[in-house]
């Protein structure tokens, strides 16, 4: 317990810990760095306008088991698991593990996939993945400054989040709004539409205010109801009114832009793509 306040102390005395440093000392904690060693590693460079680096990574357990690990350059909090191809070249995902941290602590958890794929290992990895599906949360962890929550508990709080984050993305994309790729400027340009009591008055959107509309504090904030009313689907309502929606922007913005993005994640892994054996 005295390491992890130590480990909390630390990140709120840095506020911009990025999840690449979160995911290190994450697996220092759990001890998951120890599960597998990695046998060679395999690199697409994303060089094609709107790709992003790719790794796949071949990984041995200590029964000399192989499966392999997908990263994606953009989504560093994510690692997409599978099992090692057989000699059609057919292989299975079976889940991929989130980390992502903030000031307030972490979300961390295994959610079980459907999907299938081909990869094939010859001069260079050939990678295309038909099918991708996500299924349900299995296991995880959440950190909320220095409390723990583990077990049932957290696996009812990372499903219901995730419930929450599901409805507000489906809002969000339903908008058809120009927007940024990068994390960074996702945070930028979505902030301001969702929460702009919490951005300064130069940053909220046009007309956010109008005559006549109505408060309602929760959380030390005046929410404008009026606003979220005429902004928002019916079923957000009270998520952003109670001060919910802040939270989970507060504590889980990494997991608000991977959702976002899911679409578009899967479209690029169902791209044919060629790795170059780096190691």
């Amino acid at each position: 317990m005295k390491i992890i306040k130590i480990f909390i102390l630390f990140i709120l005395t840095f506020p911009l810990f990025n999840c690449v440093v979160m995911e290190k000392i994450g697996k220092t904690l759990d001890g998951s760095d120890l599960k597998f060693k990695t046998v060679s590693v395999y690199k697409a460079s994303g060089k094609e306008k709107n790709q992003q680096e790719m790794k796949i990574f071949v990984v041995e357990k200590k029964d000399k088991e192989k499966s392999i690990i997908i990263t994606l350059e953009n989504f560093p909090m994510i690692k997409l698991l599978g099992s090692f191809p057989g000699e059609n070249g057919v292989f299975f995902l079976t889940a991929f593990e989130f980390l992502a941290g903030s000031v307030h602590g972490w979300n961390e958890y295994t959610m079980e996939l459907m999907g299938t794929g081909i990869l094939k290992f010859e001069d260079a990895a050939i990678l295309k993945i038909e099918d991708i599906e996500p299924v349900q949360i299995t296991k995880g962890r959440v950190q909320r400054y220095d409390t723990r929550i583990t077990g049932n508990d957290a696996l009812s709080a990372l499903r219901n989040r995730r419930e929450r984050i599901l409805a507000v993305t489906e809002w969000m994309k339903s908008l058809r709004l120009e927007k940024e790729k990068k994390f960074d400027d996702f945070e930028k340009f979505w902030q301001p539409v969702l929460l702009p009591e919490t951005v300064s008055k130069k940053n909220r959107p046009n007309g956010w205010i109008q005559d006549a509309d109505q408060f309602e504090k929760a959380d030390g904030i005046r929410w404008n109801i009026s606003y979220t009313e005429r902004t928002f689907s019916e079923e957000l309502w009270p998520i952003r009114n109670s001060g919910t929606l802040l939270r989970d922007w507060e504590e889980a913005s990494g997991w608000i832009y991977l959702e976002y993005e899911w679409k578009n994640i899967v479209e690029l892994l169902s791209k044919e793509t060629i790795f170059t054996k780096i190691k």
